[in-house]
């Protein structure tokens, strides 16, 4: 059955190695029939969260007008949201984060979410696996305080230069999580 999933990117690096994980991602999901709509949050304005909790009352998600604007809808209407993204100083970057500060909105504005799968594609430069746990960590808890389900991960630590993921079967992985939506 065809899955309208949305993905949201975190990386200002076109050519690095969440972003090539993300393809494969997206190649495998569409071959599988899937529609897939790609938000890339670095190349985007999207402010943090300002906990106004006047979310919805403008007729849009967030009252203060920026990019997010753009990804609520879609996620609205999204059966699954995959969050792509390098790990940034042991934690989520900046340019994914405001994006995830805002799914608030649907919960202040009573916008029933629950139900979507969930997915993560996330790389570091360091080869130890726990440098993940800051992007995994309060994705899953994010997800389950929204009531969505995790269909998969793929943690690939040891990628820094663009290119590096080659040498790991990270897109492979992202590739297989197709599966699972």
């Amino acid at each position: 059955m065809s899955k309208k999933i949305v993905v949201i990117t975190g990386s200002p690096r076109k050519k690095g190695n969440s972003f090539a994980m993300t393809d494969a991602f997206i190649q495998a999901a569409e071959a599988k029939g899937h529609q897939v709509v790609r938000f890339d949050a670095a190349m985007m304005k999207t402010g943090g969260c300002r906990a106004c909790e006047t979310c919805f009352q403008t007729g849009k998600a967030c009252s203060f007008d920026d990019d997010f604007n753009t990804i609520a809808p879609a996620v609205l209407e999204a059966d699954a949201v995959v969050f792509t993204m390098p790990v940034y100083w042991y934690s989520i970057p900046a340019q994914v984060k405001g994006v995830i500060d805002k799914l608030f909105s649907f919960v202040v504005g009573g916008r029933d979410i629950a139900g979507k799968a969930c997915g993560l594609i996330a790389c570091c430069e360091e080869d130890d696996m726990t440098v993940l746990d800051g992007v995994r960590i309060p994705l899953e808890r994010s997800a389950a305080l929204l009531k969505w389900t995790m269909a998969g991960e793929v943690l690939i630590p040891g990628v820094l230069k663009a290119g590096d993921i080659d040498k790991t079967d990270g897109c492979r992985q992202a590739a297989a999580l197709a599966e699972k939506f």
